[in-house]
């Protein structure tokens, strides 16, 4: 096991994508062996030091930045174990946490699977996604992360370890999780009686609902409460042919009623079936102009849809999607349908390359990224989208809106030219925070709590839920050495 503490060499352990400053830590382990996390978490538990949990640095929130303590890495513990087909095509594939998502994927693939959870950042850890829930433009079909978990190998804080099987241990009928490790060490605590948003995609806190699986606690745990050390996870048999499109609209409200349609009809099973449904605003597109400059002067918006078919059903899909588009006045002439891989892994690339050109605005104002995650109920959804665009007019705001709006989950990314921009778009930002909770909303809907967000999860769910949650934590990790700092604020933990 490889221990650095050169400060060359642990720099990169401090930044993620959040570019939250400050962090610092004594050393970096770097496991190679389950062992090796185990006596790590057995000696800091044992001297209560602190002890930060670093994926490959794709995270947004600040997660994996240390403040304090020491940091475990799992670049080592990257294996694709095994990968298994059943004979009704479905499979399971068993990886450790440091196995990248981008292996993974093309791994099954090659084997006619799919597995569906599809972050855009595709070279995280796959440990990462099941401490996050991640989720992506598939998750308007298939859900986040969670279901397609069925096994965790586990360390907890004082380095025991254990297997957690889907299907094997729930809670009772009061809300009390009881199960004890292979050393003998019971755990019994009550989950948390806080409701869960309505809303198809949340990562903010603690999973809770009536009598529920104990896997499911420490999926979107943000790494609190255990380690994951390795997972299997649910394939599905990989889709026999898929068409892509990006359609453009030249009226805002054309936009949206195509949206509303094509969602309805989806969820309903009527004719069409999305599996996923994205939105880029007309800024957006003036943004993307810099790269693509063939996207129509006139565009106010854009759809970026996918369905997966057979060869016996293409043709009909076709037929009501061109219906639903003529519908609702998609300029088709100018919009791009993609029936093979190669068009379709084009128009991945134009979605790809908005962050990427947004990232490159903030370097060039040297301004740190002022980005949205919510997501409300699909009924408030168009509230939310009103407070996005009014309060950034009124501010005079350069802005963007992006996202997955299948789920009413859109990112609004404001794009400050100085210091003084800056400082009132958080304050917005903290106005958009308290609207979605008014219209029964999350905070976060896939990129998660870690630090930054933290006080934003008080906010959701008042003082009790934040004290339930902490709670669970000193019962898991009574010392208090896993990711401190990440979901719950501090202050809740140490009175």
């Amino acid at each position: 096991m490889i221990f650095k503490t050169d400060q060359a060499d642990i720099q990169s352990f401090l930044e993620d994508t959040s570019v939250l400053q400050g962090g610092h830590t004594d050393g970096v382990y770097l496991p190679e062996t389950y062992s090796d996390v185990s006596e790590v978490l057995a000696r800091c538990y044992q001297n209560r030091t602190r002890v930060t949990l670093s994926g490959n640095g794709t995270g947004t929130t600040g997660g994996r930045i240390p403040f304090g303590g020491v940091t475990m890495a799992f670049h080592r513990l990257n294996k694709i174990l095994d990968i298994q087909k059943f004979p009704d095509g479905s499979g399971r594939a068993t990886v450790q946490a440091g196995a990248l998502l981008f292996d993974v994927q093309r791994d099954v693939d090659s084997l006619g699977l799919l597995y569906t959870p599809d972050p855009t950042e595709r070279y995280c850890f796959i440990g990462g996604t099941i401490a996050n829930n991640s989720s992506g433009a598939r998750t308007f079909k298939y859900g986040p992360t969670r279901p397609y978990v069925e096994r965790l190998k586990l360390a907890f804080a004082d380095g025991d370890v254990m297997d957690v099987h889907r299907g094997a241990i729930f809670a009772d009928a009061q809300n009390m999780m009881d199960f004890t490790t292979p050393r003998g060490r019971r755990y019994r605590f009550q989950l948390p009686n806080y409701a869960m948003p309505n809303t198809s995609k949340h990562v903010a806190g603690f999973y809770a609902e009536p009598q529920m699986d104990l896997i499911d606690l420490f999926i979107g745990s943000e790494g609190t409460l255990a380690v994951i050390l390795e997972a299997d996870l649910k394939l599905l048999p990989k889709p026999e042919k898929m068409f892509s499109a990006l359609v453009y609209f030249a009226q805002d409200d054309d936009v949206l009623r195509f949206v509303e349609e094509a969602r309805a009809r989806s969820r309903a099973g009527a004719g069409i079936s999305a599996r996923a449904l994205e939105f880029f605003d007309a800024r957006s597109l003036t943004f993307l102009r810099q790269k693509y400059p063939n996207i129509p002067a006139h565009a106010a918006g854009a759809i970026f849809f996918e369905q997966e078919t057979t060869a016996q059903t293409e043709d009909a899909a076709l037929n009501e999607w061109y219906a639903l588009l003529e519908k609702h006045r998609a300029l088709l002439e100018q919009s791009w349908i993609a029936l093979t891989p190669d068009e379709q892994q084009q128009i991945r690339d134009f979605r790809h390359a908005l962050p990427v050109l947004v990232n490159e605005w903030y370097a060039r104002f040297k301004q740190r990224k002022i980005s949205t995650d919510m997501a409300t109920p699909h009924e408030r959804f168009p509230e939310l989208l009103s407070a996005y665009r009014n309060e950034c007019e009124a501010n005079g705001f350069d802005y963007i809106l992006f996202g997955h709006i299948g789920d009413a989950h859109l990112h609004l990314n404001i794009l400050p030219k100085n210091a003084d921009e800056a400082a009132r778009a958080k304050e917005v930002y903290r106005g958009f925070i308290k609207k979605t909770i008014e219209l029964g909303g999350t905070i976060s809907a896939e990129h998660g709590v870690g630090k930054l967000k933290a006080e934003y999860l008080a906010m959701m769910f008042g003082e009790r839920g934040i004290r339930e949650m902490a709670r669970i934590k000193k019962t898991l990790d009574e010392r208090l050495i896993l990711n401190i700092g990440n979901l719950i604020p501090e202050k809740y933990l140490t009175d």
